[in-house]
C-alpha cells in the first residue's frame, strides 16, 4: 500500500509480562521529567534520570560523558550480554559509591523504571527504531545514535511518534555541534559561496559489503549470558551464530546494518542536508555514477556521495558559484577564497560535549534538538534513498513529500521491512 507508515513491532515478552511491564509504565506517559535547575549544582532529586540501553563502546563513551553531568543521574543500564551490563553496572555505581544502579537484559525492564526521565540508546543499528518508539510510548525523552534506522518507514514512525508523544529527540548526529563543521555550513546558508551547486558526502566504500546471508547454526549461549530473540530483535529470526554479533560483519548485512552510506552518510549527508537547508525536505533523485551516488535537489544542486575528500574521517565540501569550502572530522578546515575562512582555526575531532549538552538542556526546557526526530529522519531517508539506488544499481526518483519512489514498486518495496511474529504496536 503506497506510503503506508503503519510499522509493527515483536512482542519479546508474553503476554503476560508484557501487561505488567506495560501498567507499570502508564503513568509514565504524560510525565514530565523532573527538571533540573542548574547543571552546575542539582539537588540529587531533582536531577534527570537516565537509563542506558546497548552498552558496548559506543555505549560505554556516553556513559562517561553522561556520569560527568551533575544535572542527570544515571538509573540503570541494560545489555543483551551479561558481560557488557555487568561492567557497566559497576562503572556506574563506582563513580556514585554506591550500588543503586539497576541492570537489565530487557530494555522494557529498564523503561519501567519509575526513575527514568530518558534513555541514551547504543544498541545495533537494527534495534535503534524499536527501542526508540517503546521509549517513546512509555514516556521517556530520546537520546539515540545513529542511524535513525535501517528503513525509511521506521524514521518516519520515529519522528511521527516522538512529535505525537511529545517527546525531546536526539539523533546522535553530533557533527551538528562541532564548531568548524557548523561554521562551514553557516558559510553555505549565508550565501558566501553564492549559489550552491554540489554538496560532496564521503561514504568510506571499504567501510562494508553489503551482504544478506544466513549463516549455519551453532549452540545457543544460555540466555542470562547472551539473549539472541533480543540482540535479533525485530530482524527475521535466525539460528545462532556468533560471527552475527560481531559489526564489523552485522554493520554490512542488510538485516542488521546497511553498509557504508548509511553508516558515514547519518554523518555527511546530514551536514550536507543542513547545508542546503533541506532538514524537511531531500533530494528527488539520486543516479550511480561509477562509484559515486549523486542526488538532485529540486533546485538542481547536486548532492555526491563519494570517497576521498580531505580531513580525516567524515568530510565534506560545499561547492557553489562563488566558492567552496571543504573540512573533516581532523578540524582542518580549506576554502576558496580563503578570506572567507578569516584566519579562524578550530581543534579537531567530534567529541560528544555540545551535543549531549544540549539534549540534556532540551529535556529541561521542552525545546527541539538540532538533530531532532523529523531533521534524523530527512538525513536518514536521504541516506536510505542512496543506498537503495547502490543496491539497485540504476537511477531512482524521489517524491520527498510523499515520501514514496514514482513509478518504482521495486525501489518502494525497499522502504519497510517486515518484522517478525507475533507483532503489537
Amino acid at each position: 500500500m503506497k506510503n503506508d507508515r503503519m510499522i509493527r513491532y515483536p512482542n519479546l515478552l508474553n503476554r503476560r509480562r508484557f501487561i505488567s511491564l506495560a501498567a507499570s509504565t502508564a503513568g509514565a506517559v504524560l510525565a514530565v521529567p523532573r527538571i533540573a535547575r542548574s547543571a552546575a549544582s542539582t539537588p540529587a532529586n531533582d536531577r534527570i534520570g537516565l537509563g542506558f540501553i546497548g552498552m558496548g563502546g559506543r555505549g560505554n563513551y556516553l556513559l562517561g560523558w553522561f556520569l560527568q553531568q551533575n544535572d542527570a543521574r544515571v538509573a540503570g543500564v541494560c545489555d543483551v550480554r551479561a558481560n557488557h551490563r555487568t561492567g557497566a553496572m559497576n562503572r556506574v555505581n563506582g563513580a556514585y559509591g554506591n550500588r543503586d544502579c539497576g541492570a537489565y537484559s530487557d530494555f522494557r525492564e529498564l523503561l519501567a523504571r519509575p526513575d527514568v526521565d530518558a534513555v541514551v540508546i547504543a544498541t545495533g543499528d537494527n534495534n535503534h527504531a524499536l527501542v526508540s518508539l517503546m521509549a517513546a510510548r512509555a514516556g521517556r525523552d530520546v537520546f539515540c545514535e545513529k542511524p535513525m534506522s535501517l528503513t525509511v518507514a521506521e524514521s518516519r514512525a520515529v519522528a511521527d511518534t516522538m512529535r505525537r508523544m511529545g517527546r525531546v529527540y536526539q539523533l546522535g548526529t553530533q557533527r551538528r555541534n562541532v564548531a568548524h563543521f557548523r561554521f562551514a555550513v553557516e558559510l553555505a546558508r549565508s550565501g558566501r559561496l553564492g549559489r550552491l551547486t554540489a554538496l560532496h558526502a564521503e561514504q568510506y566504500h571499504q567501510w562494508h559489503t553489503l551482504r544478506d546471508d544466513v549463516l549455519p547454526a551453532q549452540p545457543e549461549p544460555p540466555p542470562d549470558q547472551l539473549n539472541w530473540d533480543l540482540w535479533l530483535g525485530p530482524a527475521s529470526w535466525r539460528p545462532f551464530n556468533n560471527t552475527y554479533t560481531s559489526r564489523g560483519f552485522w554493520g554490512g548485512h542488510v538485516d542488521f546494518g546497511g553498509g557504508a552510506i548509511p553508516e558515514w552518510g547519518s554523518h555527511t549527508i546530514d551536514i550536507c542536508q543542513w547545508a542546503q537547508d533541506a532538514d524537511h525536505t531531500g533530494p528527488v533523485s539520486f543516479a550511480v555514477e561509477g562509484n559515486r551516488y549523486v542526488g538532485q535537489y529540486a533546485d538542481g544542486t547536486k548532492l555526491i556521495v563519494r570517497n576521498g575528500l580531505r580531513f580525516g574521517t567524515c568530510p565534506v565540501r560545499f561547492e557553489g558559484e562563488e566558492g567552496w569550502v571543504e573540512t573533516g572530522d581532523n578540524g582542518e578546515i580549506d576554502a576558496f577564497p580563503r578570506s572567507l575562512l578569516e584566519d579562524r582555526s578550530f581543534r579537531g575531532g567530534y567529541p560528544v560535549d555540545g551535543h549531549g549538552r544540549e539534549f540534556l538542556n532540551c529535556v529541561r526546557s521542552r525545546r527541539l534538538t538540532a538533530s531532532n526526530a523529523e531533521v534524523g529522519h530527512r538525513s536518514n531517508t536521504a541516506c536510505q534513498v542512496a543506498n537503495i539506488c547502490k543496491r539497485l544499481q540504476r537511477p531512482v526518483r524521489w517524491d520527498p513529500v510523499k515520501e514514496w519512489f514514482i513509478d518504482d514498486e521495486e525501489a518502494n518495496r525497499m522502504l519497510s521491512r517486515a518484522f517478525r511474529a507475533p507483532f503489537f504496536m
